[in-house]
């Protein structure tokens, strides 16, 4: 082979790659997969020119490309092929680490091939592990041993040092699959049929690769290197983002994203499908989709996202079913759920209300609760003139109204899962709690700073007010519940919220979109809610795990910083009561079966998701199943006697119990954590004075 001299270092690298790529593969005795090879095209040097224009003029932070981010570029495009370094080698890894300081070069130059032959490899070696693991099912499971007592890594930390090594991980991932199904019950014949035919249509999927899907996987990872929000949409994705943004998609109103190869919920649509069947949940793994009660369940690992939305999405009152490894899970069991499609329904986003009863001491305060699922508004309405168009602020004034009818000592407005919205409706609301004065500051690239305030004099409801958040509460939310705090006017409780504290635009480009942040959101104290969110004032205990939902879990999320506060005035002080309300929390929720409850159920699922390995020994296995659910029937009979209620008299019962309760909007859900809620704001009742119920202000 003549080796042409190199002109640059990146030409150096990118003839270092080719000879690699020449090579034979290592040690394998089947040969790998014939796949055609992917090469960049032309066009791709001219959306990668316009990309980077876009990026280095229009970003919220100044973008140089230089070795520090070429070598952040390098980990995230290898991160979004091989995140659970399952594929590449640790050979693969050193053949590639020289071009880690010359993404940069690279980009600017249009030079794509390199890029291009680290996803070649990457194709090789996924061909490799299917047919390796199809070799195995042919020869059946006699091979596997699940009487032996070895493990399963969840991560591996390190690349794999050998053929042999990287054998040993593919064949105890594939234990791992059939044990879980094995005590889900699947008898062994499905179970060899059913993953045989997945590794086979993986093995399809990866020829149909074309030189368009590296390049989407390429940019985007550049792109993430850069900040988790910018992200390019070619034309037929920009299609689907278009659709996702009006809200007429017909499926099961969840926000997903592409983790690395698989699916990973980022929030549920308030009101939709999924919301309602309460089983999806955010942090939970999509891996297959199903049409109907028997379609076959299609494998999507390493399958597009705008794929995935295409096999979910479907005429509303048709069946769905997806198998899901939950966010809950901590040794990688499958699950399958069914959710039946629909359009997302305004009405079930809404605004509700509800009156909660506390007794301190001789004393019984009624607590009105203003649940509030997202913020939003109709703007064809308003931008017509009608005045009656539907909003939250119209909403939340009609309740509030009912609410002081019903003479009610203090306010909850409940923004938990609320993901934000119409973020003007967020300001408005504030201000029926304020008179005038500063809501948001938000900063753009340039350092120019522009201020959002409330400008009507009037306060609707000047009485007790908290604020319920969770990690969930993300961006309009955290606004509101910043200011809320900022302003003194009455407590955060809950859990930090998800700490989203940029804006992004969708900029149309010769082919695609791209969407770009251009601007960042602060509080009127000067600090940001990106990456920290707000903190409450009162914590409470949260199921989500943090590291893997929220701002702080992204990989190069832009920063936590603070700018001058914006001028404005403390309408009230909550921070010489905090001490004693959490003091109360404390010793009250330690007494609280139901609350105690949870902290255990948090605290075992904290401990399992600590463990690193998961042991492929059935017997093991089983063990630690029977074990799991002695614990959990314990923990659950302890809550029901402490409330005079009838234990049950074994797993099978709670577990009918569960499903019955999950599939039936009958009986309201236990919801400690709102329980204990109005008893802390009862409580700021009690300490504060403020025993009078709420006066209407004009507006």
């Amino acid at each position: 082979m003549k080796i042409p001299r190199p002109k640059t270092r990146a030409a150096t690298a990118l003839c270092l790659l080719g000879l690699l790529l020449a090579c034979p593969s290592w040690g394998q005795k089947e040969p790998a997969p014939v796949l055609e090879e992917l090469r960049p095209e032309p066009k791709h040097s001219g959306i990668t020119a316009e990309i980077l224009q876009r990026l280095t003029r229009g970003h919220y932070k100044s973008i140089t490309l230089n070795d520090h981010v070429s070598g952040r570029i390098f980990d995230s495009y290898i991160k979004s092929m091989d995140p659970s370094r399952s594929y590449f080698s640790a050979a693969d890894i050193g053949g590639f680490e020289p071009l880690r300081t010359h993404f940069d070069d690279l980009i600017k130059d249009g030079d794509l091939g390199p890029a291009f032959n680290i996803f070649n490899r990457y194709r090789q070696r996924l061909g490799e592990r299917l047919r390796f693991l199809i070799g195995i099912l042919d020869e059946g499971f006699e091979t596997l041993d699940f009487g032996k007592e070895e493990s399963l890594e969840r991560t591996h930390t390190v690349w794999a040092g050998s053929t042999d090594e990287l054998r040993r991980r593919w064949r105890r991932q594939l234990k791992g699959d059939v044990l879980n199904r094995l005590l889900a019950g699947t008898e062994r014949e499905e179970i060899r049929k059913e993953l045989r035919q997945r590794y086979h249509n993986q093995l399809k999927r990866l020829a149909k690769n074309n030189n368009a899907d590296v390049f989407r996987v390429y940019t985007n990872a550049f792109l993430r290197a850069i900040d988790p929000h910018t992200a390019y949409y070619p034309p037929h994705q920009s299609e689907n983002f278009n659709i996702h943004m009006s809200l007429s998609l017909e499926g099961i109103g969840a926000v997903l994203q592409d983790d690395g190869g698989t699916v990973k919920v980022v929030r549920l649509v308030p009101g939709g499908p999924a919301d309602k069947a309460g089983e999806l949940h955010p942090g939970d793994h999509i891996v297959g989709v199903a049409q109907g009660e028997d379609g076959e369940m299609v494998d999507i690992l390493g399958m597009r996202l705008d794929e995935v939305v295409t096999l979910i999405r479907g005429p509303k009152e048709t069946t769905v079913r997806l198998e899901i490894v939950p966010q809950a899970s901590t040794k990688g069991e499958h699950t399958v759920i069914r959710i039946v499609r629909n359009k997302v329904d305004l009405a079930d986003q809404q605004a509700s209300s509800q009156i909660l009863e506390v007794k301190v001491d001789e004393r019984t305060d009624k607590i009105g609760v203003i649940r509030l699922p997202t913020f939003y508004v109709d703007f064809a309405a308003q931008r017509a003139g009608d005045p009656n168009y539907k909003s939250t602020v119209g909403d939340v004034k009609r309740l509030i109204a009912e609410l002081e009818e019903a003479k009610v000592s203090g306010l909850v407005l409940d923004l938990r899962n609320n993901g934000g919205g119409a973020l003007g409706e967020a300001i408005r609301l504030v201000g029926l709690f304020i008179r005038t004065g500063p809501v948001v500051q938000i900063r753009d690239g340039r350092g120019v700073i522009g201020v959002r305030s409330d400008t009507d004099p009037g306060i609707l409801y000047d009485g007790p007010l908290a604020v319920l958040v969770n990690r969930l509460s993300a961006s309009a939310s955290e606004i509101f519940a910043g200011a809320v705090q900022d302003y003194g006017r009455g407590l955060v409780l809950g859990v930090q919220t998800f700490g989203k504290g940029t804006v992004q635009t969708l900029m149309p480009m010769t082919q695609g979109h791209l969407k770009l942040t251009q601007a960042k959101f602060y509080r009127i104290s000067g600090e940001s809610t990106q990456h920290r969110g707000v903190i409450p004032d009162v914590e409470f205990p949260g199921m989500v795990d943090k590291t893997e939902v929220g701002e702080s879990a992204l990989d190069h999320a832009l920063a936590w910083d603070v700018i001058d506060r914006a001028r404005y005035t403390r309408t009230g002080d909550t921070a010489p009561f905090l001490e004693e309300l959490r003091r109360r929390h404390r010793e009250r929720t330690q007494a609280d079966p139901d609350f105690t409850h949870l902290v255990a159920r948090i605290e075992r699922l904290r401990k399992e998701r600590a463990e690193t390995t998961v042991s492929l020994s059935e017997e093991t296995r089983r063990a630690r199943k029977k074990t799991d659910e002695v614990r959990e029937l314990e923990s659950e009979n302890s809550r029901r006697v402490s409330k005079g209620e009838k234990p049950f008299a074994s797993y099978t019962e709670l577990e009918a119990y569960n499903e019955k309760q999950a599939g039936s909007n009958d009986s309201p859900e236990e919801d400690p954590i709102l329980d204990e809620t109005v008893r802390i704001v009862a409580d700021f009742i009690d300490l504060s004075g403020s025993t009078v119920p709420a006066r209407r202000r004009g507006t």
